[in-house]
């Protein structure tokens, strides 16, 4: 009964086709051949690149809850679906500590705000193409709102069986936020949940889950075997990275030592390095091309390192700091 996998993502957007040819031009996803027919007033396009999966949805009607969900929340993530060996004894599990069911039949339950999550069989990977740019979904970060993480880390231990593998609490100037990364026995889904502090000066978090309107998943990481080769071909085709200050580059040596990747290619790319007991990870923030600025992507290397460096959420807080500030001069 235990989850093993994310096996897609459920992301309602504005339009389904345009959000499809943006992934596909900029981060080498492909279109399933099959795609599915068009529901009453839905759009929808299923893509797939490593052993990722997505399915986009958009809606014309605006009494859709596709359209509602846009309405309310901008393009974002409606549903991840948790692939199990048992998905009913998986549902009955999350509702025996409390979960509440949105969808019996096709095993959804409420999640973090509106982002929901579903209980399904495991799936074979897609065929392997070669030459892909990503591999696998490597974690989601949820924002909940202050008061809310403890509860939201309990919900993942009792109702979906996840451990508690990190947990950080962050302080940038005059800001704060806590987080704790939840991962199922299997290894292979995580979720780095964050609250913001509010007895500190409010911001992104608090911004978040004010432009977004609640609990919701601010990005996803996607994991790649050469983020080197993954960031040139993505940035060559119209996909833009957030910069890091040269200062961060100078004092790396100080911080970790060596790194797998050569620091004057991390400088040249502005990728980000960080490391645990196992090894190192590589890390890109993409700039949010969201009109809210209330999702984005990551790209994420990792040679060894299983879990977080100490460093790798204050890194996305100070990172998304500089597109904020730069987009407001």
């Amino acid at each position: 009964m235990s989850i093993q996998t994310i096996t897609h993502v459920e992301y309602h957007c504005a339009n389904a086709a345009q959000t499809a040819a943006e992934l596909q031009t900029g981060y080498g996803f492909l279109r399933d051949a099959d795609q599915p027919a068009w529901k009453p007033a839905v759009q929808t396009v299923h893509l797939h690149q490593g052993t990722i999966r997505l399915r986009l949805h958009s809606s014309e009607n605006t009494d859709h809850p596709v359209a509602r969900y846009v309405e309310r929340h901008g393009d974002g993530v409606a549903a991840l679906a948790l692939g199990c060996t048992d998905p009913q004894a998986a549902l009955e599990r999350a509702e025996r500590h409390g979960a509440v069911v949105l969808d019996r039949a096709g095993g959804l339950i409420a999640g973090f705000g509106d982002t929901a999550l579903r209980f399904v069989p495991l799936q074979d990977p897609p065929t392997r193409t070669g030459g892909e740019l990503l591999d696998a979904l490597d974690h989601a970060a949820i924002c909940v709102p202050a008061g809310q993480l403890a509860d939201a880390v309990r919900f993942c231990e009792a109702a979906l069986g996840f451990h508690r593998i990190f947990g950080e609490y962050i302080e940038v100037g005059e800001q704060a936020m806590d987080s704790s990364v939840v991962q199922s026995p299997s290894g292979d889904v995580t979720f780095t949940l964050i609250e913001p502090d509010t007895s500190r000066r409010a911001g992104q978090i608090d911004r978040f889950l004010a432009d977004h309107d609640g609990a919701g998943v601010q990005h996803l990481a996607l994991r790649t075997d050469d983020i080197a080769a993954a960031v040139r071909t993505a940035g060559s085709r119209g996909v833009e990275f957030l910069n890091t200050p040269g200062a961060y580059y100078d004092g790396l040596a100080e911080r970790l030592g060596g790194t797998a990747i050569p620091v004057e290619t991390l400088r040249e790319l502005d990728v980000l390095v960080d490391q645990d007991h196992g090894g190192q990870l590589f890390q890109i923030f993409a700039r949010s091309t969201h009109p809210r600025r209330t999702f984005f992507l990551e790209l994420i290397e990792r040679q060894g390192a299983g879990t977080f460096g100490t460093a790798n959420i204050k890194a996305l807080y100070e990172a998304v700091e500089r597109q904020r500030a730069a987009a407001s001069v």
